[in-house]
Parts: C-alpha cells; structure tokens; sequence
C-alpha cells in the first residue's frame, strides 16, 4: 500500500469523530437534565411553600398550628418527598409567612462538588 493510498483511505473517521465529539454532547445533554430537574425541584418546594401559606391564612381547620402547615406544604409539594422540617411556618407583617430550604444533589454531587440549597417562600395575609 502506498503512502498516497493511506493519506486518502476514509475508513474509521466516522468512529474517530464521534469519539472527538460524543463526551461534549453527553455533558451537555446531563447538563441540561440537571436543570430541568433543578428547576422542577424549585418549582415543587415554591408551590408546596405558596399552598401551604394559603391554607394558613384562609383554612383554619385543615392548617391550625404550625405541623399541620409543614404537613400540609408536604403534600403540596409535588415531584418532592422532603421531611416537614424542610418548613418553617411564622408570623410576619404580611401574615403568614412559609418558609423552605431543601438541599438538592446536582448529578456532579458524585465528583465531590457540594450541594445547591433551594431557597422558597410564600407569605399570604390572616
């Protein structure tokens, strides 16, 4: 086989490009994942945290002291499962105040990397 005959085979570049390119593209696409996954985590502990300042303010029955408030934002966390202890429930100036702070576990958490604490709060008048 000639030199020339090497420098012009094709055969293998398809697998030699796909090799170059397919750890970007699965970063990527994990990385995408991830947020989504953040932004539903979020999403669940601000409604459960809105709900739960809501059955405080207007719902005395179902939300009458503070645990039935933690278990209710529980409930009303949807996509999560945390402990009632992630809620904090108090009296502000604007009413019933809720508060939440949960600890999320990026996929990079394996690498060593530490947690993101999610932060919510929801406040409705008495």
């Amino acid at each position: 086989m000639k030199r020339s005959d090497i420098i012009a085979d094709e055969n293998g570049v398809t697998a030699v490009e796909f090799a170059i390119t397919a750890p970007v593209f699965f970063l990527i696409l994990a990385l995408i994942i991830d947020g989504g996954l953040l932004m539903w985590t979020q999403l669940g502990l601000q409604h459960g945290t809105e709900m739960a300042a809501r059955c405080a303010g207007v719902n005395k029955t179902t939300c009458g002291n503070s645990s039935a408030v933690q278990t209710y934002a529980v409930q009303e966390s949807f996509g999560l499962n945390p402990p009632p202890t992630t809620f904090s429930v108090s009296t502000a100036a604007c009413g019933t105040l809720v508060s939440a702070s949960y600890d999320y576990n990026l996929m990079t958490s394996y690498f060593g990397i530490p947690k993101l604490t999610l932060n919510a709060q929801a406040c409705f008048p008495t």
